[in-house]
Parts: structure tokens; sequence; C-alpha cells
């Protein structure tokens, strides 16, 4: 039996992916113990950045995102791919809440925000996730990786390295970029 390791346990899970790509959907009951601890912090970190009596829990949240991840028919590259993955489907989830919250509550108006370097958001307004995604978007329509590595980085807490896999990019691009998208994003918000 092999060590338990933080690189042994990326290589099964890259395994199970592949495992799913083929079909294999017991690969899909396997995967959940290898990834569940770490999209439940990732989960907790997004929430823990919205508004105190936030209905959606961490687990739901997993349990939402995990179901639509292993239902979808994607080519799984490798563990850095579905965490990015998750990050993007976590994000549209929170959106999506917020703006059902923000059309109930609050008239549906999304309001202007200030962005500090920590891309700290005020518990109280879920309208704040809904500018940052459309800040996002029109980012994206001008540079989409950049975009992308501010999605990585801050919704899926991926690291300068595991970004720069996903891009296929050196990580001083990704550094520059995410400098570059803070400031352009201080701007818009």
């Amino acid at each position: 039996m092999s060590e338990k390791t933080p690189e042994n346990e990326a290589r099964e899970v890259t395994r199970l992916l592949q495992s799913l790509n083929a079909g294999n959907d017991e690969a899909a009951d396997a995967l959940v113990p290898l990834v569940y601890s770490e999209l439940r912090k990732l989960a907790a970190h997004y929430l823990k950045s919205e508004r105190g009596e936030h209905t959606l829990q961490p687990t739901a949240l997993v349990h939402e995102a995990y179901l639509k991840l292993v239902r979808q028919k994607t080519a799984w590259q490798n563990r850095t791919h579905f965490f990015a993955m998750a990050a993007q489907l976590m994000r549209r989830i929170l959106v999506d809440y917020a703006r059902g919250y923000g059309a109930e509550k609050r008239g549906g108006a999304a309001e202007k925000i200030a962005l500090d370097d920590a891309f700290v958001f005020v518990k109280e307004r879920p309208s704040q996730m809904i500018a940052l995604d459309e800040a996002l978007e029109e980012l994206a329509k001008i540079d989409p990786r950049r975009s992308r590595v501010v999605e990585l980085k801050f919704f899926g807490g991926l690291t300068t390295e595991e970004i720069a896999e996903v891009l296929d990019v050196h990580q001083n691009t990704v550094l520059r970029d995410w400098n570059l998208a803070r400031a352009w994003l201080k701007t818009q918000i």
C-alpha cells in the first residue's frame, strides 16, 4: 500500500477523474473522500465573506457543486483542472444565490463597492458578489486570461503554481496578471 502524501493523493484524484472520463460511475464515489475536505474549505472560505445570516451552508454548496461536477461531461485532465472547475461552479452558484436574494430582498439592485487588496466583502451585502462577478465578466471581454487568474485565485483558492499549470503559462505571468487585474477591478467596482 502506498504512503498517503499530497502527491500520491493528487495522482489518485487524477486517476479517478480519468476513470470517470472513461465512464466508470463508481469513480465518483471513490473521489468523494479525496476531494470533499478541500471542497469544504473552499466553500467555507467563500461563505465566510458572505452576509452573516446567509442560509446557504458550506456543506450544501459543496454538495451542489460536486454533483454538478461529476454529472457534467468534462474531459478531466487532473486534480488541478477539477478544482479550477469547482471554483468556477461555486462562483456561479453563489452569484445565482446572491442574485436571487437581491431580487427578493433588495429589489435586485446591485450597488458599487470598494475593493481592497484582499477582496474582502462586507458580510451584509450579497450585491458585492454580483458586482465582482459583473466586473469579472467585463474583464473577461477585455482580457480573458486575467479574469480567469482572479477567478482561480480568489474563488478557487489555487496557488500561483497551480494557476500557471491550469493556464499553461509561467508563474511570473500569473503574478503580473493578478496584479494588473486587481488594479483594473479597483477602478471598476
